[in-house]
């Protein structure tokens, strides 16, 4: 890629970042900084976004050069301004959950850090030593935020409260087994130890001190909920239009339901039946936590091999994908993570058992197109060696929720329509997972904005929670770990179904515009290496695509 003052700019605040965010450097790859963890104190919030302020400026002032410019600058501005708007109004630092929170990104960082490096040792123990110290910056911008009249929820602290419990109970003590399996080294032993002991000392706090300060109603309202909508899809959204649409969606895919299940079981009564026969039919269960690991590499391989060289051109760089189990104590929902820039860690998905070990396969197919081949991973990935056209920032930077969750949750739309899901049972498993995104519309905007729910109450937890179970037919424990999910995250879980709706509408136009030029495998080349952006401007620059 051609050198810019515009990639220059991004390239010096990308690595400035680096060194503001320890975690962020490992979660990349980046070496010299693994046995810190980030300062989370309200200094430490402050030089962050006083680096992007800068970078927001100084960006503004700069003329593209050619197309790729282009799109980097207006990546950066409208990416950069959204992070300063949710820093200047205290969202993004009172606004945590059980999947996106300082205390999930300290367990996670550990699982992140190589194994086999002389300095591993060490740097691990330093890393769990400094938690108690990362806890009290953390506490120290909570409470300054609280000063400020800023709070998050109460049902969400009480949560990450009982989070920090469950980690205190040997989440860190297996953290120093994992790299010292003799557990023979009482520094790093005595280190966890003390990480544990910090996590009791924020859980109590939590629960006892900030908890009962906190607003007790869930919902954000609209005017917070427009700011964070926008921020997760690069969109703005007529939101009661996104609203009903999401009804007529999921009543659609509610009839498909009913096709499949007739095939299933004839004789059932319910949707809720159906899933509940499924999760206990030998042929769509999987028994036991190696065997899971064993068929979800298994599967991994198989879309590769499926679809490359036909549907996409899969980089043989990125054609590894791992498969994982999450540590314990966080949400129910499968994730991915990215590859290290330097890719001497694969990109990584993480099922979490929930204690659990017999799984319904039947729906987790689906979810592993989306969560790795042609979902998250072939995308991420894809950007992660992007480097004719994306500059660093964009590669390892940017995330826009709407473009990112769009197109996974497109590539398991993409796989029905090339016949993954003949089965009925996977096809349930597939209208599932589209169900579960097209409810999670309704009950977002519903549960945040104060909207109506079917029976004339205004949207709840409880109410959310019967239309996930029965409807969207995700099981009891999932169902209510993703209603305290959308409570904690306003505006993240309408990304998914918007995205998707982005993908399949510049996909018909492109069609209709190109006639016999149109190429699927060459749509879905261009989506890829155009970039993470939001969802508006990528609407538009796949208006002017010409097919190559």
């Amino acid at each position: 890629m051609t050198t810019s003052a515009i990639s220059t700019i991004l390239d010096n605040f990308l690595e400035e970042g680096i060194k503001l965010s320890p975690i962020g450097a490992t979660m990349l790859g980046v070496p010299g900084l693994d046995d810190q963890l980030d300062d989370l104190s309200m200094e430490g919030n402050e030089k962050r976004a006083e680096l992007t302020r800068k970078t927001l400026a100084a960006i503004k002032n700069e003329t593209p050069i050619n197309e790729f410019d282009r799109i980097a600058k207006d990546v950066a501005v409208e990416r950069l301004t959204s992070e300063l708007n949710l820093n200047d109004t205290f969202e993004a630092r009172i606004l945590f959950n059980l999947i996106s929170s300082p205390v999930t990104s300290i367990r996670q960082v550990f699982e992140m850090m190589k194994a086999a490096q002389a300095e591993t040792i060490s740097n691990v123990t330093k890393r769990l030593a400094g938690i108690e110290a990362a806890f009290a910056g953390w506490k120290s911008s909570l409470e300054f935020a609280a000063e400020k009249g800023k709070f998050n929820s109460r049902r969400q602290v009480l949560a990450t409260a009982g989070q920090l419990e469950s980690f205190s109970k040997g989440a860190f003590t297996a953290v120093a087994k994992k790299f010292n399996p003799a557990g023979d080294n009482q520094a790093l032993l005595a280190a966890a130890k003390s990480a544990e002991a910090a996590c009791v000392s924020l859980s109590s706090w939590m629960r006892d001190s900030y908890a009962p300060k906190c607003l007790a109603v869930d919902g954000v309202g609209e005017e917070r909920y427009k700011m964070w909508a926008r921020h997760f899809t690069g969109a703005n959204l007529d939101l009661r239009d996104t609203y009903e649409w999401g009804i007529k969606q999921l009543e659609i895919i509610n009839e498909r339901m009913w096709s499949a299940a007739k095939k299933l079981y004839p004789d059932a009564k319910t949707l809720r039946e159906v899933a509940d026969r499924l999760d206990s039919d030998p042929r769509y269960t999987v028994e036991g936590e190696e065997e899971l690991l064993k068929k979800l590499r298994e599967f991994i391989t198989a879309a590769v091999e499926r679809l490359d060289g036909k549907e996409f051109d899969i980089d043989p760089r990125i054609r590894n994908c791992e498969a994982r189990l999450a540590p314990p104590g966080g949400a129910s929902a499968a994730y991915y993570m990215g590859p290290s820039e330097d890719l001497s860690r694969p990109g990584t998905t993480w099922f979490p058992t929930m204690g659990r070990k017999t799984f319904g396969w039947w729906n987790i197919v689906s979810t592993w197109y989306h969560e790795a081949v042609p979902g998250h991973h072939l995308q991420v990935a894809t950007t992660k060696i992007n480097t004719d056209r994306l500059n660093r920032f964009q590669r390892n930077r940017v995330w826009v929720s709407g473009y990112g969750e769009g197109w996974a949750l497109y590539a398991e739309r993409l796989m029905d329509e090339l016949g993954a899901f003949e089965d009925p049972g996977y096809e349930m498993g597939y209208l599932s997972a589209q169900g579960l995104r097209a409810a999670r519309i309704v009950v977002d905007i519903g549960m945040h904005c104060g909207y109506k729910d079917f029976n004339g109450e205004v949207w709840n937890a409880e109410s959310a929670f019967k239309l996930l179970h029965e409807r969207a037919l995700l099981d009891e424990i999932s169902a209510r770990s993703e209603v305290d999910r959308y409570l904690g995250w306003p505006g993240q879980a309408i990304s998914y179904k918007v995205g998707e709706r982005f993908m399949m509408e510049a996909r018909e136009d492109a069609k209709k515009r190109l006639g016999s030029k149109f190429s699927l495998k060459k749509f879905h080349s261009y989506v890829l290496n155009l970039g993470p952006m939001g969802l508006d401007p990528f609407k538009a620059e796949m208006a002017v695509w010409d097919g190559e």
